[in-house]
């Protein structure tokens, strides 16, 4: 008993001394910017979700202007797209999804905090005729579920850089 203390009294203390930190709320980390402004139509799901992302993990404000801001978010290219591999009587068997999106992340300044990124996510989705509707749901279900990753992914780039 008083050995199993003395190793989580000594695992605290070299956790805390690496500068091990847990993640804020949600899992989230924070951001090191003040302000940022996210180069994404507000009509974009992707954007508000980046955005709420943004929102809570902690003290950063998402603003309207850029020049206001201490990171601008560039949204350079988003795609979606599809492979369909087929059977022997070239029928689909399977669908590949693929989802890219291409950014990077600047100062007001025009200085680059992070050069353009790319992330591309990708997901096998199986195809049954019979089963048409139910598979366009899950293929829907698929990217919204890369969107969550992606946004994810873009958080913790962010959470990363330094402001000059």
């Amino acid at each position: 008993m008083k050995r199993r203390a003395v190793l989580a009294m000594t695992s605290a203390l070299a956790l805390s001394a690496c500068g091990f930190q847990l993640r804020g709320a949600n899992g989230q980390a924070n951001l090191p910017f003040k302000t940022i402004y996210i180069g994404v139509p507000e009509t974009s799901q992707l954007g508000a979700e980046l955005r709420r992302n943004i929102r809570a993990s902690g003290e950063t404000t998402v603003v309207s202007d850029p020049k206001a801001a201490q990171a601008i978010v560039e949204v350079l290219s988003e795609t979606r797209d599809m492979a369909i591999l087929l059977n022997a009587q070239g029928r689909p068997r399977e669908h590949t999804l693929y989802y890219k999106l291409r950014f990077r992340v600047t100062n007001p300044k025009g200085a680059e905090l992070l050069a353009p990124t790319e992330i591309t996510l990708k997901r096998d989705l199986s195809f049954n005729e019979a089963q048409a509707i139910a598979k366009e749901k899950e293929e829907e279900m698929l990217y919204r579920d890369m969107q969550t990753d992606l946004v994810q992914q873009i958080m913790r780039r962010l959470a990363v850089l330094k402001p000059v």
